[in-house]
């Protein structure tokens, strides 16, 4: 079941992880089967994350992902993009010299949570406690603790419960903390 034998990283027979050796692991990880992370620059992924099935990391540039944070299924999140608006052409089979190739460092912060089938895109910073609506294409920086539907903000999230709620957690005994999954 576990995959990769990666300490406090619960895997499974379906995860594809290429470039392990460029990941920094938190502890209390899950990453569901029929994830892939292709990771050719340093990813960092923080405690207690959840990457859910059917999600990707890809692109070739860095990614952290904060403690508590939440991809759901389905996400893909892209750290290098052909933009093909202008002069380039091709894909990964042309030299880059043909290709107009977006590449930039994403953020997920902590407690952020991307909704299902969302995609984020090159260079955005995913604010402390951000809530993604399902089926959301992030172009842009997301300010802390609000509610997006793609870029835009439609809500606010109620930090102040949410870090109450989190002291109650930091708190309590270890076996508690964590989900019934990393109970074996």
């Amino acid at each position: 079941m576990n995959n990769y034998r990666l300490e406090g990283v619960k895997t499974f027979e379906y995860t594809k992880i290429i470039g392990i050796e460029n990941i920094d692991f938190g502890k209390n990880i899950i990453i569901d089967d029929f994830v892939l992370i292709y990771a050719k620059e340093p990813i960092k992924i923080g405690n207690f994350v959840h990457i859910a099935s059917f999600s990707s990391i890809t692109g070739g540039n860095r990614l952290t992902i904060g403690d508590y944070a939440a991809i759901s299924q389905g996400c893909r999140i892209l750290t290098a993009t052909d933009d093909f608006k202008d002069w380039g052409f091709g894909n990964s089979t042309v030299g880059n010299d043909f290709r107009n190739i977006t590449s930039a460092p994403v953020t997920i912060g902590n407690f952020s949570i991307v909704g299902a089938n969302s995609v984020v895109l090159p260079g955005v910073n995913i604010g402390e406690g951000v809530t993604v609506g399902a089926n959301s294409v992030v172009t842009k920086d997301l300010e802390p603790w609000g509610v997006y539907i793609g870029n835009k903000r439609i809500a606010e999230r109620d930090s102040n419960s949410v870090l109450e709620n989190f002291k109650k957690f930091q708190e309590c005994d270890d076996q508690k903390k964590v989900g019934t999954l990393f109970k074996d």
